[in-house]
């Protein structure tokens, strides 16, 4: 599901993301951005509309979820 990250790596990715968009590679990007950490509330959020199969399928890194809820926390 990812591993946890620094304030300061996650802001030294989305600098890396957002020189990548500008190049104009958005899947690049979008790859380098989704190893970021999503926040406990949102990822809650992802998998109340989204459902637990986008989450696991998706890509994004969800290790800050996992911290804050549980290893189980998308199957409860």
């Amino acid at each position: 599901m990812g591993r946890l990250m620094t304030e300061r790596e996650k802001a030294d990715i989305t600098v890396r993301a957002i020189a990548l968009r500008q190049a104009g590679k958005e899947e690049e990007a979008m790859a380098l951005k989704k190893t970021i950490p999503v926040p406990p509330f949102l990822a809650k959020v992802m998998k109340e509309m989204s459902g637990v199969d986008y989450i696991l399928e998706s890509g994004w890194n969800m290790a800050e979820a996992e911290a804050a809820f549980g290893k189980d926390w998308l199957t409860r």
